[in-house]
């Protein structure tokens, strides 16, 4: 017989176990002081249907009161992973990773189950993947070497199932693999749906947020790069991540949202046989090393990413445009700033760019929205439109105003120093700084670039 709405009952918060009367110790897990009141909502959607459904019974408590939790982080064991996650993933956290196919979603997600299990003793991990197979994953692990015998592998596409193993299992990590292919009969038959993806993602957070568990869950994405699905999805996890790719080497990790920890850091890694390994030297990626003179169209600036100091190279080229209107092709530095910064130097120096076509690349395939790259970006392009090479040792930091005034950055110090550790013997910067030589404005910095 149904209980009624309304009618109070005890779940154990750590392994959801409930009985009608409180107890100080748990029957089924033997935790102290875990039972929580909780109530029967007869209206309640579950994954079977419309039926009784046990949920915690909401209290107000004074902020005051509430204790602040200590080691509530689970290391991935994979540095990089971790930097962009802000410290390790927050426990009874839910984190979206997004990418395009074949990128290595499947592979870096099976990584750090493995190596999660290895930084934390005690952890168990489940891994349900409902687009490959067990031997496909298990021929993977092998060949990606992974000791990853305490990882729980479930191959299904039903969330009942999930649901099953979950509270059979309990996990300290979850894998979903991914969002898009896990269904439920109570949200339609079709996978995918906006009501699936809405549902599925709701009770799989609703898990993890009432145990000490992480949860991760990879998430297609469209030709636009951008997570397919609803928007509320990307509301409803804590964390946001994108997978991005410079070539067929190198990947970039980058949080386009966490609430845990900073969205600027970013994790680079490089696709090899045996898998995705960490980049130990990333400043190396951005720089070309050449043996003869640079180019002309190229030049160097120092740039933060979250925590750390990278030195990247821009390049430039000019071309007499080849319809009536002039075009700006830049991927990897928004176009309105190249274009902003070319409308700039036409007007404070007199050197015309508005019946050319331009293009901008960065090397390494990162991309740039620092402000501080304005000065170099107007280096590179008055270096290509008058094909003039800048000296191959000198590296430039600043902000350009509209005013064609160089603005000061922040954390001067910490670019010069990297810089000069990269072998740039000549720092041009808007305020002296060591050795970094000062300039005002757009035309101090030709002058000093390009003499005269």
């Amino acid at each position: 017989m149904a209980k009624k709405s309304g009618t109070i009952m005890y779940k154990c918060s750590s392994c959801g176990y409930s009985q009608p009367r409180w107890l100080g110790r748990c029957p089924q897990c033997g935790e102290w002081n875990t039972l929580e009141e909780c109530i029967i909502d007869a209206h309640a959607i579950t994954p079977a249907g419309l039926g009784n459904s046990i949920s915690e019974k909401a209290k107000p408590v004074p902020l005051s009161q509430v204790d602040a939790q200590n080691n509530m982080r689970l290391a991935t064991g994979i540095a990089e992973f971790d930097r962009v996650l802000g410290g390790g993933a927050a426990k009874r956290s839910a984190i979206l990773i997004g990418g395009e196919p074949g990128i290595g979603k499947s592979t870096l997600l099976l990584q750090t189950a493995a190596h999660a299990l290895r930084a934390n003793g005690n952890a168990r991990a489940l891994y349900v993947s409902g687009e490959e197979s067990a031997a496909q994953i298990k021929e993977r692990s092998e060949r990606l070497s992974l000791a990853a015998n305490s990882v729980e592998l479930l191959c299904t596409m039903r969330l009942e199932d999930v649901l099953d193993a979950l509270d059979a299992q309990s996990p300290t990590l979850v894998i979903i693999d991914s969002i898009q292919t896990v269904y439920s009969a109570a949200a339609g038959l079709v996978p995918g749906t906006v009501n699936q993806l809405k549902y599925c993602a709701n009770e799989l957070i609703s898990w993890v947020k009432e145990r000490d568990a992480v949860l991760l869950m990879t998430a297609h994405v469209t030709k636009e790069g951008l997570i397919a699905g609803p928007k509320s999805l990307e509301h409803m996890v804590d964390t946001v991540v994108s997978f991005e790719r410079s070539n067929d080497e190198y990947r970039f990790l980058r949080a386009a949202k966490n609430r845990f920890g900073s969205v600027d850091e970013i994790g680079i890694f490089e696709m090899t046989e045996n898998g995705l390994s960490e980049v130990a030297d990333p400043s190396a990626l951005f720089i070309t090393r050449r043996n003869g003179n640079q180019p002309p169209g190229i030049a160097c600036t120092a740039v933060f990413e979250g925590s750390r100091v990278f030195v990247v190279e821009i390049q430039a080229l000019t071309v007499p445009a080849k319809a009536s209107l002039s075009r700006v092709y830049s991927d990897k530095i928004d176009s309105a700033r190249v274009a902003r910064v070319a409308a700039v130097i036409e007007k404070r120096t007199g050197l015309r760019f508005s019946d050319n076509d331009i293009y901008i690349n960065v090397a390494g395939g990162m991309r740039l929205t620092e402000s501080a790259i304005d000065a170099a970006l107007a280096a590179a392009l008055y270096s290509a439109r008058t094909d003039v090479a800048i000296d191959a040792k000198t590296a430039i930091i600043g902000e350009l105003s509209l005013a064609g005034e160089i603005r000061p950055v922040p954390r001067l110090a910490q670019r010069v120093k990297t810089a000069q550790n990269m072998g740039f013997t000549h720092i041009v910067a808007p305020d002296e700084n060591g050795d970094a030589q000062k300039t005002a404005d757009i035309k101090e910095l030709v002058n000093t670039l390009f003499g005269k």
